[in-house]
């Protein structure tokens, strides 16, 4: 197993040095899962929320969740993200919503944090204004699918795009 890269010698936290490495083009998509009710799913998807447009809401959420991921995650770097897309897959047999995230750069290090973040930011965004009439809901299955760029090139999850997989 290779060591631990925000480990240094003394066993303390430290920030992964970057400067050495070249600028490649880096993606990364990851997946979650917010599962609710029937009742709950329809209530979004015929846009009857009391609260208006759930996924809008969610997906600009999502976005800032990326955004500010070096803000929340510690040792981080902070990121000049190129591209981030939010996507909603309204799946009705399984009662859940499932949300992908792709962000994207050209930079030094990977986006796999920002895409989970965006992800995360997302589905409790979902939950927050969906939780009044559904408060029973779950958030699972947050997990990188793919990853482009840098010196260990491509990298895809070997059962990336089964829909309603859970982690």
């Amino acid at each position: 197993m290779s060591e631990l890269s925000h480990i240094n010698q003394a066993g303390e936290a430290a920030m992964v040095d970057v400067s050495g490495k070249a600028i490649t083009t880096r993606i990364a998509v990851a997946e979650g899962y917010v599962r609710m009710r029937a009742e709950t799913l329809a209530l979004i998807q015929e846009g009857g929320h009391a609260k208006g447009d759930v996924l809008a809401v969610a997906r600009i959420a999502g976005i800032q969740g990326a955004k500010r991921c070096p803000e929340l995650i510690p040792l981080c770097h902070t990121l000049l993200l190129s591209k981030v897309q939010i996507d909603f897959e309204i799946q009705l047999e399984q009662r859940a919503i499932r949300i992908e995230s792709m962000c994207k750069l050209d930079g030094k290090t990977g986006v796999e944090m920002e895409a989970l973040t965006a992800v995360s930011v997302a589905a409790l965004t979902l939950f927050d204004m969906c939780k009044a009439v559904d408060p029973g809901m779950t958030i699972d299955g947050i997990r990188v699918l793919t990853k482009e760029g840098g010196k260990t090139g491509p990298w895809q999850r070997s059962n990336a795009g089964m829909a309603g997989v859970s982690a």
